[in-house]
């Protein structure tokens, strides 16, 4: 009787291990032919012919399989650190597999009833080959690519805010002032005590998705404290009164939103992402400057209404409140109300209302709107208006069609089609008299042959506009003939900067394609050099593109995407991204929409979004959190479009755009397990030394908890939606990324000093008060964000110190 057999009944382990190689094999077998063909790497076609014959020997018992096993697992090893060297999450997919078969290949159990010469080299190679696959992964421990250590090493400079003033214990706009730079002077949460934060209090609004709503219902709400009240407006344009101590309810408004159609369902989105505040007191004594003339019916709005809410609704209205019990302040506008449908034209039922807070100036109200991304060429016009801040008529209207005519438009007449809109917020800065527009597009986004002149020039830009007249004062444009929906998402932050050639009133704009343009803010030339890169060209027929886009010296640019950056949760569909990453066109940023399809990376989502960026003008700090997804872009000639297509939301199904020669398809590039094609990490928390326009540190920032199905915190830094805030007690705040936590950070280092599970997606920007008590309170609101699927709610929760 031989010793190297064994009973049947002990036979189906190496069995079972080698039907599985086997089919694995080949597997790697056919995607490898593909991919060699598209001129990609050979390893899984000859990794796979490797695996299946292991997989046939071992079927055969044949002892032998073990030595060419752990020969393939030790030549995929050296491949891999090749490849991407000692990095953790891109090690997983190409060897975790392999390395946790051939650990079980090591136990008795499979290799007793192998046969053959009783040879002790195929155990050895074997051995060494899951040592070496082992060491690698337990070495890829202490490396963190793609991070930045390093610390600021000031808690102060010699300078100071520059932003109007209020309440140090106020936080009175979206971005707490005008100058958008999201930075409380409070001091009483530090980075020493961060970690004593507990939840003081949590409300419900009431406010949930229903069956009646679009997919993209959002709560991105930051609400406002002052007037010695919290006010905060839900995704159905309802406002909220509350005590800053308890949370208890004082008033609430509601809008009563109705649909031309009946229902929201086909909305591309319902946002409100805050209310703007107005109090008649803050500019008597300011400056000692003369107050603009008040109409007669502007005086009665004061008196009756010293203190005002502007609110936003779905429905394209603009309402005044009294902030201080929730009427509405009827001799504002009509009723109380601007219909701001007036000389749009038609639209769809959702196709154009402000999804974000007005500026308010000294005398004026400034709204933009958001028109819906890639439906047509015939979009409502993308004017920004300018009302009387106290009776509401048209001060006013800018479009960038139309930019040199800004009287107020002339009743029944109606603003040119399909203009470049401003749906995020805009900053102001009243002492030199401009209000700052962050731009997006004419539509459609992948394709612009047919844009105006005035879409040319000032779409996927900043604009600054006078005050007083309407008119550009300067403008500088970011992407030129955008075809990747880059359009401006941030809200421009205004700070004073020291340089070598002394002080500087300048605007930082964070852009989806990574770069933050910085530039003096009195006329628009750079701070920071900006330079013409060339990109790559070639568009679909009948368009063109330019020749260079425009590239700050400071920006938070991944490196480019190349075949080995390509990811996923296997081996197999990380094969099939590599597949599809030589299947699309790719040539680095800026490669143009195709047939074939287009890798556009940083996707259309982008580096920075609305959330913008938080600045400590003291520090001279600037905190964010950079997002890092690719995106797919394929453009469909007009007489290939299926006349049942149909668009799901404004980043799934077939855009139509109408009118255009081309509908698109656009999503995130995405393997076929549900996993970014793309290697993490896919979101960081980041400081940068306004001094020396450096990255100070960048950390990962996130956990998969709340993505995956099995609720594992695998820490991989996942995107974030929403803004951050920095304190003077050296703390920032974030709290967007799609695990639901709100975080605080050592704005010094990075490091993550305290955490509170959310229990509803944080996609929001938080912000932070003095309560009646005295006390430093942080509030957040956690609704979820229904296209990003974070889990969906109605709270609002604030912390603070424990006693």
């Amino acid at each position: 009787m031989s010793t190297d057999g064994a009973t049947s009944g002990t036979r189906w382990l190496p069995r079972l291990i080698g039907v599985l190689l086997l089919l694995m094999g080949l597997a790697l077998i056919a995607g490898g032919v593909k991919l060699s063909q598209l001129g990609g790497s050979l390893y899984y076609l000859i990794g796979g012919i490797g695996f299946a014959l292991s997989g046939v020997l071992l079927i055969a018992l044949r002892r032998i399989g073990l030595g060419l096993y752990g020969a393939v697992l030790l030549a995929s090893t050296a491949w891999a650190l090749w490849e991407v060297g000692l990095d953790w999450w891109q090690l997983v997919p190409r060897l975790a597999l392999w390395f946790a078969l051939g650990v079980i290949l090591l136990l008795p159990w499979a290799r007793r009833p192998l046969r053959g010469p009783a040879s002790t080299v195929n155990g050895a190679l074997l051995s060494v080959a899951v040592v070496a696959a082992g060491a690698s992964a337990l070495a890829s421990q202490f490396t963190h690519p793609g991070e930045i250590a390093g610390e600021l090493g000031r808690d102060s400079s010699e300078m100071a805010s520059a932003a109007p003033s209020m309440p140090d214990g106020d936080w009175q706009a979206y971005g707490r002032t005008e100058f958008g730079d999201r930075y409380s002077p409070l001091r009483q949460i530090t980075a020493q005590n961060v970690n004593r934060l507990e939840e003081a209090w949590r409300i419900r609004t009431g406010d949930l998705p229903s069956d009646n709503d679009p997919v993209e219902l959002t709560n991105e709400n930051t609400p406002l404290k002052v007037n010695g009240m919290l006010y905060a407006c839900t995704a159905h344009s309802k406002v909220l009164a509350l005590d800053p101590d308890t949370g208890a309810e004082i008033w609430r408004f509601d809008p009563q939103i109705k649909s031309s159609v009946g229902t929201f369902k086909g909305f591309a989105h319902m946002t409100c992402r805050g209310v703007s505040y107005y109090d008649e007191n803050r500019y008597v004594s300011r400056d000692g400057s003369p107050v603009p003339a008040i109409s007669a019916a502007g005086q009665a709005v004061a008196q009756a209404c010293p203190r005002r809410l502007y609110l936003p609704t779905a429905d394209a209205r603009l309402i005044a409140i009294n902030a201080d019990n929730g009427k509405v302040c009827e001799g504002f506008a009509n009723q109380g109300a601007i219909d701001l449908t007036q000389g749009i034209g038609p639209f769809t039922a959702g196709g154009y209302y402000s999804t974000s807070p007005v500026a308010v100036t000294r005398d004026l109200v400034i709204i933009g709107g958001h028109v819906t991304d890639n439906e047509s060429t015939n979009e409502p016009s993308g004017v920004i208006r300018a009302y009387d801040v106290h009776d509401g008529h048209l001060v006013w209207n800018w479009d960038s069609n139309n930019p040199d005519d800004t009287q107020p438009l002339a009743p029944g007449k109606t603003y040119s089609r399909n203009s470049a809109n401003m749906w995020s917020l805009a900053s102001v800065d009243e002492e030199l008299g401009m209000v700052y527009l962050p731009l997006g597009n004419q539509m459609p986004d992948q394709y612009g042959a047919d844009r105006t002149p005035g879409a040319e020039k000032y779409s996927a830009g900043i604009v600054a506009l006078d005050l007083a007249t309407g008119k550009a004062r300067w403008n500088y444009q970011f992407t030129h003939h955008d075809l990747w929906d880059m359009d401006v998402g941030s809200q421009p932050t205004l700070v004073h900067l020291k340089t070598d050639d002394g002080v500087k009133p300048a605007v930082i704009v964070p852009t989806k394609q990574g770069s933050l343009y910085v530039l003096d803010r009195r006329n628009g030339t750079p701070i920071v050099p900006i330079r013409e890169i060339p990109v790559p060209q070639g568009a679909v027929k009948g368009d063109f593109t330019a020749p260079t886009q425009a590239r700050s010296d400071l920006n938070l640019l991944g490196p480019e995407l190349t075949e080995q950056a390509m990811w996923g949760a296997t081996p197999f569909d990380q094969m099939l991204c590599r597949i599809q990453f030589r299947e699309l066109r790719y040539e680095g940023q800026y490669t143009p929409p195709s047939e074939q399809g287009t890798l556009v990376y940083p996707g259309n989502v982008g580096v920075f979004n609305w959330g913008g960026v938080s600045v400590d003008p003291v520090r001279q700090l600037l905190f964010t959190s950079p997002n890092y997804m690719a995106f797919v872009s394929k453009m469909i000639p007009r007489d290939q479009v299926a006349a049942d297509s149909k668009r799901e939301s404004e980043t799934s199904g077939i855009q139509p755009n109408t009118g255009a020669p081309y509908a698109v398809t656009m999503h995130p590039f995405m393997s076929p397990l549900g996993v970014p094609c793309q290697a993490p990490a896919w979101g960081y928390v980041a400081a940068i030394d306004l001094f020396t326009h450096k990255v100070v540190w960048k950390h990962k920032n996130g956990t998969t908890r709340d993505s995956t199905p099995v609720p594992i915190g695998l820490p991989v830094g996942v995107p974030s939606m929403g803004g951050s805030i920095v304190t003077a007690g050296g703390v920032g705040f974030l709290s967007g990324t799609l695990d639901q936590y709100l975080r605080a950070y050592d704005v010094n280092d990075g490091k993550q000093l305290w955490s509170a599970r959310l229990p509803a997606g944080g996609q929001a920007t938080p912000m932070t008060y003095t309560g009646k008590d005295g006390e430093q309170y942080v509030l957040i609101v956690a609704g979820g964000h229904g296209s990003l699927g974070t889990r969906m709610g109605d709270y609002i929760i604030a912390y603070k110190l424990a006693r």
